[in-house]
């Protein structure tokens, strides 16, 4: 048992489709990719170089200089939340990325959370949505005991719009709760005080385990310019709150350093102390090896229009490790497939939708749609799901559904009892679980795979990403029900009330597919990042050797006593 019984899977790329196809595929999803990386620019460039320039001429480095000197070498970082107030205007000011840069960064051989106040921005103001970012990088700091770095550069809240970011359960003050649960979980943090700390700001890097100030730093409850209007003292914050104080009379400072390169070396100091990551135990002599067919070849085979299909087990020989893996249950519940893989040399659990047609078991010689939850698929990926988190194998749903199956039948068959075992299964999971929107990603189906409010640790959406209960045609046809006939059209024959509601359901239609942008969730955090199709094996890389990187917090058994074999057995995958 203790071989994993891997297949080959997946076809070269020549058998996915003609040419004209697949360039068309191509060219579509270059236009949306293209906006990916327009937005990313905006986003990364903050109030643009005159602001840049401002940081330099104080002698100090941006917020993303910073992250880049601090990472190890030719390894990539993966931002987070890079869009949360995309679109968003505060009077006539703009906040990209809500004016803080969260990342996963490899540091000194370890995958570290970096949260950095966007200095180019207000400077590193708390801007709306700004607490709930850095809660929710903190978040996944947490669930995977990772190493939480806080590069801080902070004027405190935004004042302007304070009623957005003071109150309220995530308002900012939650953010040092969640600093005081990383303490109480023996996660470490290590905070890197650069320049201006007000207020809230103040507060963020104290309950670290590790506090150094450069020589322009301060950390202050109220600076300078409150003091003077409150008590009419005229002293610089310096003066209140910088390394003289904190460092040598407060005790409040670690270490004093000259500049911010010192200081970041200072940092990377402090991880390399650190136990290194545990992935190569886990590896055992695995070696992380790419897959077989590459994962830019995602690209070309996921159509961008959504009622087209593929090959589900194609997207997985482009994301496992030589493209090898072991299917679990394959003859049932056909329209799920579900099985373990390795990615980056480490095992990992996937879940993905098949799409176009499989057998109906209720009625056999006929077909039925995949890409919907059914009886059989949904008691499998919960089986799965719960092998998985008996077994601490990190799991990975690739999401492409249209939602639950529907009607007298499906109701019979208790579909509300089954999906909510499952619901309750992902509920309560405490293996890390990511989440991939790869297109449709519809009403509770998207619930039930883990969507973010099933808490995965990450999830992410791609270009091609639709979240929505319900298609806008769809929803159109539901709100105007009762002003269509049987066959869902317009039951008048008045021309003017027949122009009124068909110009009422494309505005209905309009609105709908526009709120399933992919940068709408992104912009309000109902979705994690958005990526490039071939960014995706690189992402899961990273995030499957976060779950093996910290020892001793989880269970993660050997694969000689993993649940799935029982599970495979019992269905008569070995005789």
């Amino acid at each position: 048992m203790a071989h994993v019984r891997t297949r080959p899977i997946g076809q070269p790329r020549e058998a996915l489709g003609d040419d004209r196809t697949l360039a068309a595929r191509r060219e579509r999803l270059a236009e949306l990719e293209g906006r990916l990386k327009a937005a990313r620019d905006e986003v990364h460039a903050g109030w643009g170089e005159k602001y840049v320039d401002r940081v330099h001429a104080k002698g100090k480095l941006t917020a993303r200089e910073r992250i880049e000197q601090l990472k190890d070498e030719g390894s990539r970082i993966h931002e987070v939340c890079t869009f949360v107030n995309h679109g968003r205007t505060f009077g006539k000011l703009s906040s990209p990325g809500a004016g803080v840069v969260t990342a996963y960064v490899r540091i000194e051989g370890r995958w570290c959370m970096v949260i950095a106040n966007d200095n180019t921005v207000a400077s590193g103001a708390w801007w709306p949505m700004t607490p709930e970012k850095i809660q929710r990088a903190q978040k996944m700091a947490l669930r995977l005991k990772v190493p939480t770095i806080y590069l801080v550069d902070c004027s405190g809240l935004f004042l302007p719009e304070q009623s957005k970011s003071f109150g309220g359960g995530t308002g900012a003050g939650h953010i040092f709760k969640m600093n005081s649960l990383l303490s109480a979980e023996g996660v470490p943090q290590i905070a890197g005080v650069f320049g201006d700390c007000i207020a809230g700001g103040g507060y963020m890097p104290i309950i670290s385990d590790r506090v150094y100030m450069t020589e322009q730093a301060y950390m202050v409850i109220a600076g300078a310019a409150l003091l003077k209007g409150a008590k009419s003292q005229k002293i610089t914050s310096l003066d209140i709150g910088g390394p003289e104080v904190h460092v040598h009379t407060s005790g409040c400072a670690d270490v004093r350093v000259p500049d911010d390169e010192t200081l970041l070396a200072c940092v990377r100091e402090e991880v390399r102390r650190l136990p290194s990551s545990a992935a190569p135990y886990y590896r055992g002599n695995e070696l992380p090896m790419e897959p077989l067919h590459p994962p830019r070849e995602l690209g070309e085979l996921l159509p961008p229009d959504h009622r087209e299909v593929y090959d589900a087990k194609e997207v997985l020989a482009r994301l496992c490790d030589q493209s090898l893996f072991w299917e679990v249950l394959p003859d049932v519940g056909k329209e799920m497939i579900c099985g373990v893989g390795r990615v980056g040399g480490l095992h990992a659990g996937f879940v993905i939708n098949r799409q176009g047609l499989v057998d109906d078991p209720e009625h056999p010689g006929k077909k039925r749609p995949a890409g919907i939850l059914y009886r059989a698929g949904i008691a499998k990926i919960a089986a799965f799901s719960r092998a998985c988190d008996q077994d601490g194998i990190p799991l990975i749903w690739l999401q492409d559904i249209s939602g639950f199956d529907i009607g007298k039948e499906a109701e019979a068959q208790g579909l509300l009892a089954y999906g909510s075992s499952l619901i309750y299964t992902n509920s309560t999971n405490t293996t890390p679980m990511f989440t991939v929107l790869l297109r449709k990603a519809s009403g509770a189906g998207y619930y039930a795979m883990a969507g973010l409010p099933y808490d995965p640790i990450v999830q992410l959406s791609t270009t091609l990403s639709r979240l929505s209960v319900m298609e806008g045609r769809t929803l159109a046809i539901a709100a105007y029900n009762t002003k269509l006939d049987d066959d869902f059209e317009i039951a008048t024959d008045d021309p003017e009330e027949k122009k009124k509601i068909a110009e009422g359901m494309r505005e209905v239609e309009e609105r709908i597919e526009r709120d399933m942008d992919p940068f709408v969730a992104a912009s309000q955090m109902d979705t994690d990042e958005i990526v490039e199709l071939r960014e995706l094996r690189g992402w899961l890389e990273t995030l499957v050797e976060c779950s093996y990187q910290s020892i001793g917090h989880r269970r993660i058994k050997n694969p000689r006593i993993w649940s799935l074999h029982d599970l495979d057995v019992l269905v008569g995958g070995v005789r």
